[in-house]
């Protein structure tokens, strides 16, 4: 026996198997369909007593397995379902030539057997047969579930004759000595009249008469006859049996103790062999024990006699499965027999919440060695042992078997690697080593133990390789790691798709948010040439409205607020607007981003891509991401999105609360009118200096008084918008209050005849200047305007244009050289601003 049965657990003992397989050609789905109505057919009463039999099916087993029948007989195939279909009369010998076959492989051990036919009708199917049933379809077959009921009460039959015939003590016959298949060539010549062969003889059968007792629902009778073999069998040092006689032991007081069973899941057994005394006692009142009923099957009297007499405590059932395990340990070829040992009581030791010793079971199971394993057992193998380990609570080595059991599945020798079933066991190892999906998880600063080998768990494909998001807790091998990342992704790239197995299960992708850091996100202002501004009245003065201030000390914000704040700039629809990232690179060597842009809601947005080459750990680094919005509204900055080692990322800045920012939503204004403004006159050697919402062109000339100079401008619609109107004003200013003079006249009507000004076309404007001064004003006159000059300025030339006069900064003190030059003429700036308008 070379292939375990990992699902075993101490109520198996008390089950007989059977087979259920098809025969011919069956359809998958169909066979798996009437094998689960058959399989619900798990616990049967007997008719005519207080005993139940217990019935475990399988579609698949290995006939060298039922060889060991005689040393277990939960492991005898006594039952065989066979599932067929034949569409014709023709087909129908054949059909049971097969069937008979079938019956042949097992056939040494077969109590009973049944054949379901299907798609048969005619004369043939309405023949009455006991081991055959006829079905018009898969579909219409209602009494199946009876049917098997009446087959397995003929098994029960059969076996209940069996242990009265071995359980009788017929004085003078000669017990046969029952044997595992490895121990036939062991026993050659030996003499079978000695003592010592012959209490082998009655220990072996005693411990085999036990078993059968435990099948047929005999808890008591099973327990007296584990004892007598564990004396005889010891007495003769027969170690083998001796475990096995032990372990029937340890398995008949488990059903007593835990009749609910110890599989952890729901077996339908009903908990009548320990609660349900009263019932046995009144039936030892009906029966004297030994008795047989009308049909001739005895009923259970264990009540009588007493369970706990002979019955193990919780305590000594542990003790004895050691001692069991360790008989087993002898022999090499007892290799399956002590692993499902091990596995049966670390079952029993969940139950009993004894944690560490369960362990010390399993690690005893992990070097058990049992030959060549194919790749499928050997995936098997460590699937169960993690989740055994997870049943006792060591998640962490549950998680590290599973993860041993996924990297099997990819193994090199595997011709077609399953790479997503060691997906799918790769998500269930996260929760052992701490690990989360959720990048929320991760920005909390997370500490993770044993980062190398957590990093080894996302160790495979794209998807897989996206779990590297471990990459700011791992001190070593990052170069390795990411080299073996851009390899996978060369494949098949990764990006931010869900992907949903056939199974169902979804596996969610994870964002890079460590490759690179971001510590903050700021979104610019439009430079001063496109920002928009609120349209005034004209010569209007700049007056504000502000709401109260009312102080209050205590701090209500919170950071995710601040993210919603809206700033208090515009961004223009169609113009390139700026957000700016301080961005870090963790890793030992130059980080290259392919791809980055931003994340965007409420407008649509087209975000220009850019590519970075951060230096390793470079500290802060600012790059600036770019984009156009294309429709007005207001619009929100989520995140942004990467493409680092060929894995494409989409980082919402919700689950970065690291992130510092002053407000992620500002308003979008539809598109402007933008216009270019260009002079006759030279640029001024010394310009003004504008206020923040101005964008100046300053010019200069000097005039003597009475003279007039002509300054032509021009305008040139450079924008996507018509300009439609067109306003100019003019303001000359001076702190002199006894100086005034009207400098500046033009004429508008031509200008704007030439409007609505489509997009690339321009305008021209004359403005005269002519200066006319009142030099009555006093003896220094003359001296403060040769210190000051006269600024002629005008305000955005747009749509509307606008100029106002105003006086140029001091920048010479009185009483400087410049007083004694000549005061016969007047230096006039000229200073058109252009900006935005609302």
């Amino acid at each position: 026996m070379s292939v375990p049965d990992y699902m075993q657990c101490a109520e198996d003992h008390q089950t007989v198997l059977v087979v259920v397989q098809p025969v011919g050609i069956v359809p998958e789905d169909q066979f798996f369909r009437i094998y689960k109505r058959i399989a619900s057919v798990a616990q049967v009463s007997i008719r005519d007593s207080q005993r139940n039999l217990y019935i475990r099916y399988r579609h698949h087993y290995l006939p060298e397995n039922n060889e060991w029948g005689d040393f277990q007989t939960h492991r005898k195939v006594v039952g065989l379902i066979s599932v067929t279909t034949c569409g014709s009369a023709k087909e129908w010998p054949q059909t049971l030539d097969r069937f008979h076959s079938q019956k042949e492989v097992f056939g040494a051990t077969l109590y009973d057997s049944r054949l379901l036919v299907f798609g048969l009708q005619g004369e043939i199917a309405e023949q009455q047969r006991t081991d055959v049933a006829f079905y018009s379809s898969y579909e219409d077959c209602p009494n199946v579930e009876k049917r098997v009921e009446d087959f397995v009460e003929s098994i029960f039959i059969v076996l209940e004759s069996k242990r009265l015939d071995r359980a009788t003590d017929k004085s003078g016959d000669k017990i046969p000595l029952l044997c595992v298949p490895f121990e036939k060539k062991d026993f050659v010549g030996l003499d079978t009249d000695s003592r010592h062969y012959k209490k082998r003889c009655q220990g072996r059968m005693r411990k085999h008469v036990g078993d059968l007792c435990l099948q047929a629902g005999m808890l008591q009778d099973a327990l007296v006859h584990y004892h007598m073999a564990v004396e005889l069998l010891r007495s003769v040092n027969d170690f083998l049996w001796l475990g096995a006689a032990l372990e029937g032991l340890c398995s008949a007081s488990v059903i007593f103790h835990y009749p609910g069973g110890t599989a952890g899941k729901a077996s339908g057994r009903k908990p009548s062999l320990a609660q349900g005394q009263g019932q046995a006692a009144d039936a030892g009142k009906r029966h004297r024990p030994g008795a047989l009923t009308a049909n001739g099957i005895s009923a259970d009297t264990s009540s009588e006699i007493g369970r706990a007499k002979n019955c193990l405590g919780p305590e000594d059932i542990i003790e004895k499965y050691k001692e069991a395990i360790s008989y087993y340990g002898k022999y090499k070829n007892a290799g399956v027999i002590e692993l499902e040992a091990c596995v049966k009581a670390v079952r029993v030791l969940a139950i009993q919440k004894r944690a560490m010793e369960a362990s010390e079971f399993l690690q005893n199971a992990v070097y058990i060695n049992l030959g060549q394993l194919s790749e499928e057992e050997k995936i098997q193998r460590y699937s169960i042992l993690s989740e055994l380990y997870h049943l006792i609570g060591f998640h962490r080595k549950s998680a590290f078997f599973k993860r041993v059991a996924a990297m099997q599945c990819v193994a090199p020798t595997i011709p077609e690697p399953g790479w997503r079933a060691c997906y799918k066991l790769l998500l269930e190892t996260l929760p052992g080593y701490s690990l989360s999906l959720d990048p929320k998880d991760f920005s909390k600063g997370t500490r993770l133990d044993m980062p190398l080998l957590c990093l080894k768990v996302s160790y495979t494909h794209t998807a897989e390789c996206q779990q590297y998001e471990i990459f700011a807790h791992v001190s070593s091998k990052k170069k390795e790691v990411t080299q073996s990342l851009e390899n996978y992704t060369s494949k098949c790239p990764g990006g931010m798709e869900v992907l949903t197995l056939p199974d169902g299960l979804k596996l969610p992708p994870v964002a890079f948010t460590k490759l690179p850091i971001i510590r903050s996100v700021k979104l610019l202002d439009l430079p001063v040439s496109l920002r928009p501004h609120k349209q005034k009245g004209l010569l209007e003065n700049n007056m504000s409205t502000k709401s109260p201030f009312i102080y209050s000390p205590i701090i209500m914000h919170t950071r995710g607020e601040e993210r919603n704040k809206k700033i208090e700039f515009q961004w223009v629809q169609g113009e390139v607007c700026e957000v700016q990232l301080m961005v870090y690179n963790p890793m030992p060597f130059e980080l290259r981003v392919e791809h980055m842009g931003l994340l965007t809601s409420g407008v649509e947005f087209e975000a220009l891509p850019a590519a970075l080459s951060l230096p390793a750990e470079s500290g802060l680094y600012p790059v600036t991401l770019v984009g156009v919005p294309r429709t007005a509204g207001n619009i929100t900055v989520n995140g942004y999105h990467t493409s680092v080692f060929g894995v494409t990322s989409d980082c919402l800045l919700e689950g970065l609360p690291s992130v510092l920012t002053s407000g992620c939503v500002v308003e979008v204004i539809p598109s402007l009118p933008r216009l270019q403004l260009s002079t006759s006159l030279p640029r001024s050697a010394h310009p003004l200096q504008p206020s923040k919402e101005e964008l100046s062109s300053s010019v200069s000339v000097q005039l003597f008084n009475g003279e007039t100079q002509h300054l032509t401008i021009t305008l040139e619609n450079i924008g996507s918008e018509d300009l439609e109107t067109l306003e100019v004003a003019s303001k000359t200013c001076n702190t002199k209050e006894k100086l005034f003079g009207e400098f500046l006249s033009w004429d508008l009507d031509e200008a704007v005849s030439q409007l609505p000004l489509k997009p690339g076309q321009s305008v021209t404007l004359t403005v005269n200047i002519k200066v006319r001064l009142d030099f009555s004003g006093g003896e220094n006159l003359l001296q403060d305007l040769n210190d000051d000059g006269i600024s002629v300025t005008g305000l955005p030339i747009s749509s509307p244009l606008r100029q106002v006069l105003k006086p140029r900064a001091e920048t010479k003190p009185l009483g400087s050289e410049s007083s004694k030059t000549d005061y016969n003429h007047v230096k006039v700036g000229l200073t058109p601003f252009l900006p935005y308008f609302l």
